[in-house]
């Protein structure tokens, strides 16, 4: 195994993939040392176009852009002073067809065609071992970082959350979100001042606090809006600059929107190496593999007892939301793979985000959303293929689908599509109302 590369008086450099998740796993990346700041993004958006061929998806052009933007910019402030040597460059990865593998490969080529950037280094998590961070961190700090990691992703998701349910019913403009970036402060903090101890409890209880707060923003009087989910590729539809705003203008069209969440994604590839897993164990003893099955079983073990904690972890930051607002629920990633056996139109499998878009968007359906989002980069192979699926789909089930790809450029026709999108949604949501009593923006808090 590679060793971790030293960080020490070293800044790691984070792509803002999402606002409040980028922040909140840099805070998680300081409790334990590592002076990791979050890079302003699209600012080198055309730098990122000029040196790739334009076949590459677009995250890999704005994440690109991002990191020389960023050194550029370092180089011009610090003058002679300025190594590219004390900076790190960090780019996961995924295994399987999709581009996103081969990111920090192509960043690598480019960066080492700068001079002045060749010894900034590029660390990578990867699925492939469900991102262990003994990439970054040694043996005895990797398990401990990735759970105060992965609570920084369920608090994210959370944040999101409470401003989706709120946002489209404040009494005042502004402030659900003025409250979302102090609570993102406030949490930021403390995660850095004490994460490192794996103590929770602040953090969950700063998620119920804000919860309680964005409650009171919200205008009761004021009837619920139809509801629109979001699946699809995870930067695209998580990073507000490349999808040109997409959940704000859904808003402001009269929309309440719901995205697939952050902590979504990563149960789905714990889910995927545990099925892994077992599917190599019981090869092993088919052959009688003895070091194999071991090595199987070891394997096995450590991928339930991730998940069951990954679950546990994630129930305990809802409990604290749910008694002061009906955020929506993530989504079982177990319970996901039942609607593919059920319509039998993909498979986990097969591997790649198709699955856990298809079955979110058919989870959607089931919980009466009245439409669906598929945001993409433009020539997504994964997205592609949920689109083929999910159009006849979700038309079969009258549930409104919209495909919403998105390679930079600006598209003429896109408020035209958006707001014929927007009339479907609440017709739908009209005519599935009718003869019932329409349910009030915000009911009082329910248990989980």
């Amino acid at each position: 195994m590679t060793a971790p590369p030293d960080l020490t008086g070293k800044t790691l450099l984070m792509p803002d993939m999402t606002p409040t998740g980028s922040r909140l796993l840099v805070a998680a990346l300081r409790a334990f040392g590592v002076n990791a700041v979050v890079m302003p993004t699209m600012n080198g958006l055309s730098l990122g176009k000029e040196l790739t061929s334009g076949k590459e998806c677009f995250p890999c052009q704005v994440t690109l852009g991002d990191v020389l933007h960023y050194l550029a910019e370092e180089k011009k402030r610090l003058g002679a002073s300025f190594s590219a040597a004390n900076y790190v460059y960090f780019m996961p990865e995924a295994g399987g067809p999709c581009r996103f593998g081969m990111y920090n490969t192509l960043h690598r080529i480019v960066l080492d065609r700068f001079p002045e950037f060749r010894d900034t280094a590029i660390v990578t998590l990867s699925t492939d071992d469900g991102y262990d961070s003994s990439a970054i961190f040694p043996r005895r700090s990797a398990g401990p970082f990735r759970k105060l990691a992965f609570t920084a992703m369920i608090l994210a998701d959370v944040l999101d959350r409470i401003a989706w349910r709120t946002r489209p019913y404040e009494s005042v403009p502004g402030s659900v979100d003025a409250c979302i970036v102090a609570a993102l402060c406030d949490m930021s903090r403390e995660m850095e001042a004490s994460g490192a101890t794996l103590d929770f409890s602040p953090l969950d209880r700063l998620a119920g606090e804000t919860a309680h707060k964005a409650s009171r923003l919200m205008d009761r009087t004021l009837p619920r809006r139809p509801r629109v989910g979001i699946v699809g590729e995870i930067y695209l539809r998580s990073h507000p600059g490349s999808n040109q705003e997409l959940i704000r203008t859904l808003e402001a069209l009269g929309g309440e929107v719901v995205n697939a969440s952050l902590t979504e994604w990563f149960n789905f590839v714990t889910h995927l190496n545990r099925r892994e897993a077992a599917q190599s164990f019981q090869a092993c003893l088919k052959d009688l593999n003895l070091p194999g099955l071991a090595t199987a079983a070891t394997s096995r073990l450590v991928s339930r007892l991730t998940m069951d904690w990954q679950v546990k972890r994630q129930h305990a930051v809802y409990e604290q939301v749910l008694p002061h607002l009906d955020i929506a629920p993530d989504h079982d990633v177990a319970h996901l793979e039942a609607f593919l056996d059920d319509e039998r139109l993909y498979s986990f499998a097969i591997g790649t985000e198709a699955g856990i878009s298809i079955a979110g968007a058919l989870a959607y359906a089931a919980d009466d959303f009245d439409g669906v989002v598929n945001v993409f980069p433009f020539t997504c192979m994964p997205s592609t293929i949920c689109s083929a699926i999910l159009k006849p789909m979700l038309l079969k089930k009258n549930v409104p689908y919209l495909d919403s790809p998105h390679d930079g450029s600006n598209q003429p026709n896109r408020d035209i599509t958006l707001r014929t999108f927007m009339h479907q949604v609440a017709r739908r949501a009209a005519l599935r109302m009718m003869g019932g009593r329409r349910e009030k923006a915000c009911p009082r808090g329910r248990k989980a």
